[in-house]
């Protein structure tokens, strides 16, 4: 999960060989003296072997990250994340005030320019603006979702209205974008600029024209108060999502199949059961139960939403075609898609239409083959959706593997081993490595959390990353990256520039000049080590999550442009999931996996047949999977596109449902039902929801087509990730997400986009 979307007019609602240096984490004994006396000078380290063996030892023992985090420099707080303003809770509003005072401060230079030479700076200026707010609203917005204080929680909540509310005053101040639209339609300004600055512009050109600040006076009151509506109904929707009915009552016997402590848990008198219809529990009856009318009882009555819900969706896909006609889009689509890859909806849905073509085959296959089992015993073999899980679950009973023992594969990914592991794929790809360092006193949030430096062997100090990734009471279980804060070219001959927050900044070789350093939090919710001698062991799963958020991360670190709007992962929806996506193919890479993944007592390699084993079985039901996704992603246009202000009565979200599920769906849904209820995305994606699919299948062309698949080492080409860096991350949002596709592959159809690029895209599939 992916989370950095501050702007400067719009804020979120919210992505085997030996080790090349072999160690046990617990061959060391512990030290009898200071860490920082075996480690010297770890921040500025140039023995790489020593960073990369302790990197393993401070997430997987206990004792010596206890010894490392003492060594902290004495002395008073630097503050949180070394910001000399958040040295207490108090620090966070004085902060948003001393934050507002400044952004006025630039406003006003912006709104004053007259000469050529001010209307040339305004795009670095604007961006400066941008990066004066977003850094504490970023930070506000990470505290008070993490922080385990709710001292720091109500004071970053605080922060965070106080100045969201000086947003709004920036979204009905128009001289910004006179002055702006002034700069780019002057020859002589515009053609001045460079890409960075050029890109910079149009978006917040288009940003403005998105916030309704042209309009007349009472027009864009009527479109502040749409807007407040939408976010309302959308907290309601999402609060509210819950079947109608929620318990359902079975004798015992009808239940065969499923887990008897289940069971167990939800028995009431005389052999009855009362099942939950919401959580894992009706999953996992899907899953086991057999008695196939007891499966179709809990699947209608799981995706029967109240009537009330169904009235507050449709109420909001009102709202935004409201708010789209009044800033004259032809529908909430098409307001979402014009700032994206896609362009419009038209050629959404020519990549979800050939993506549905290319996946059928796949579907089709997996029905028969639950047919085939269904059909046995002179049975019925019609699948009907109860179905698709309990004989996919059956499927993959019948085949033996070592992988499905529990923890069978963990022991190969002790956290520490896997976060080495990380380092050196990065090393060998992009030279880059993951250095610990001590913290100042209350730079971080939790005693469990590792600062890491980022290093790149001829830039030096490119990034720091806070590795939050130990589970704790009242911890979001959601993996994320959050940038607190992006790169930026900072510059002191500005006198506003020269508070910089005490936060990380460094000079770069080869340009000579001072950067803000990105950084980034990375949050997972892994168990605790069960003892001291014992290392935190990571499911295979658990490993591909956090190569999907480093994914992100590297993102952030490598795309590090001068300005800070385009940093980054800064950059269109339906381009921001493809690093991410694409880290996952690394994750089970023999190649990749030869680096790092050894049994953590007897230092013995993978067996990479037990990965080949696993993903053999997470590839069955993968069309059904996709479909899935395909189909919702289909909905999500039909419910933002022009549809909403066409009907007169209404929009009749059920038979927009049904209409998409129809003619698309390999399985009939029953008319009985109102899955769309449950569909939490429509609120944070409305429009962009088929982002995703979209990203796995240019992710799976680049990771077949540069990186070969992985075939004789394509996971470690140091070519190929250089190749991957220059066209693809280095940009961050710089450049059109067609240009870096291009680019990449070497593709040039795709260069410039459009309904075409979309289709042929479609057709390259999303197969794992």
């Amino acid at each position: 999960m992916l989370k950095s979307s501050c702007r400067l007019l719009r804020t979120s609602t919210r992505h085997a060989r030996r080790p090349c240096i072999p160690c046990r984490p617990f061959a060391v004994a512990a030290p009898t003296t200071a860490v920082s006396d075996l480690y010297p000078n770890l921040s500025n380290s140039h023995d790489t072997s020593h960073d990369d063996v302790f990197l393993r030892q401070i997430f997987d023992s206990q004792k010596i990250w206890n010894h490392f985090s003492q060594e902290r420099p004495s002395g008073s707080s630097r503050g949180l994340f070394q910001n000399h303003h958040l040295t207490d809770p108090s620090g966070f509003l004085r902060y948003a005030q001393v934050t507002r005072a400044r952004a006025q401060s630039i406003v006003e230079e912006v709104l004053s320019a007259s000469s050529t030479e001010e209307y040339m700076a305004l795009p670095r200026k604007l961006d400066f603006l941008s990066d004066t707010l977003c850094r504490i609203l970023d930070t506000a917005d990470f505290v008070r979702a993490t922080h385990p204080d709710v001292r720091f929680q109500r004071a970053a909540t605080q922060a965070y209205a106080y100045l969201f509310e000086y947003m709004n005053v920036l979204n009905t101040t128009p001289g910004l974008k006179i002055k702006l639209q002034k700069a780019v339609s002057t020859p002589e300004i515009s053609r001045a600029w460079n890409e960075e600055e050029k890109t910079v512009a149009q978006i917040l050109l288009k940003d403005f024209s998105q916030s309704a600040i042209d309009l007349p006076k009472e027009k864009r009151q009527r479109f502040v108060d749409l807007s407040n509506e939408m976010k309302r109904l959308g907290h309601d929707f999402v609060e509210n999502m819950a079947p109608k009915t929620s318990h359902l009552e079975f004798d015992v016997d009808q239940l065969k199949g499923m887990n008897p402590l289940i069971l167990g848990k939800y028995s009431t008198r005389r052999k009855r059961v009362s099942l939950p219809t919401t959580g894992e529990v009706p999953y996992a009856a899907l899953d086991s139960v057999e008695d196939e009318s007891v499966r179709r009882k809990i699947y209608i009555h799981g995706r029967q939403s109240s009537k009330a819900q169904i009235q507050k969706l449709e109420q909001l896909m009102e709202t935004r075609a409201e708010i789209a006609s009044l800033s004259d889009f032809k529908s909430y689509a098409h307001m979402s898609l014009i700032d994206k890859m896609a362009k419009s909806p038209e050629a959404v849905n020519s990549f979800l239409t050939a993506l549905s073509a290319d996946n059928a085959p796949h579907v089709m296959q997996e029905i028969e083959n639950m047919k085939a089992l269904k059909g046995t015993g002179g049975r019925s073999s019609d699948i009907y959706p109860w179905d698709i899980t309990y004989y996919r679950s059956r499927l993959n009973a019948s085949v033996q593997s070592k992988s499905r023992r529990p923890d069978f594969m963990a022991a190969y990914f002790s956290l520490g081993t896997v976060m080495q592991g990380l380092s050196r794929v990065f090393n060998r790809l992009f030279g880059i490595r993951f250095v610990p360092r001590e913290t100042t006193p209350e730079e971080t949030w939790n005693h469990d959390v590792r600062r890491l430096d980022v290093f790149h062997e001829t830039e030096g100090h490119v990034a720091v990353l806070y590795a939050d990734l130990f589970a704790r009471p009242g911890k979001t279980p959601n993996p994320t990256h959050f940038t607190l804060r992006c790169s930026r070219l900072v510059s002191f001959a500005d006198e506003a520039e020269k508070d910089n927050d005490g936060m990380a900044t460094s000079i770069s070789p080869s340009n000579k000049g001072r950067y803000q350093l990105p950084i980034i939090a990375l949050v997972c919710d892994f168990a605790h080590p069960r003892n001291d001698s014992t290392p935190s062991l990571l499911a295979f799963q658990d490993v591909g999550t956090l190569f999907h958020e480093m994914g992100h991360a590297i993102h952030s670190i490598l795309g590090g442009t001068s300005l800070q709007i385009v940093s980054g992962t800064r950059c269109s929806t339906d381009f921001a999931e493809l690093p991410s996506v694409l880290m996952e193919s690394f994750a089970s890479d023999p190649s990749v996996l030869g680096l790092f993944a050894r049994h953590w007592e007897t230092d013995a390699p993978l067996p990479y047949e037990m990965v080949e084993d696993f993903l053999q079985m997470q590839g069955r039901g993968q069309g059904f999977q996709t479909e899935t996704q395909i189909l919702f992603s289909l909905l999500d246009q039909a419910y933002h596109s022009s549809l909403p202000l066409k009907i007169g009565g209404g929009v009749d979200s059920s038979k927009a449902f049904f209409d998409v599920y129809d003619k698309y769906g390999s399985v009939r849904e029953p008319r009985n039902t109102s899955a769309q209820g449950f569909f939490g995305h429509l609120v944070e994606y409305g429009g962009t929801y088929y982002s995703y699919l979209f990203d796995r299948a240019i992710a799976g062309k680049i990771w077949r087509e540069v990186f070969r698949g992985g075939m004789a080492g394509g996971g470690l080409d140091r070519e190929a990730g250089e190749r991957y860096k220059e066209e693809v991350l280095k940009w961050g949002g710089s450049r059109s997400g067609w240009a870096c596709v291009s680019g990449v592959l070497g593709d040039e159809r795709l260069k410039d986009g459009g309904k075409d690029a979309m289709e042929e895209v479609g057709r390259w599939g999303v197969h794992d």
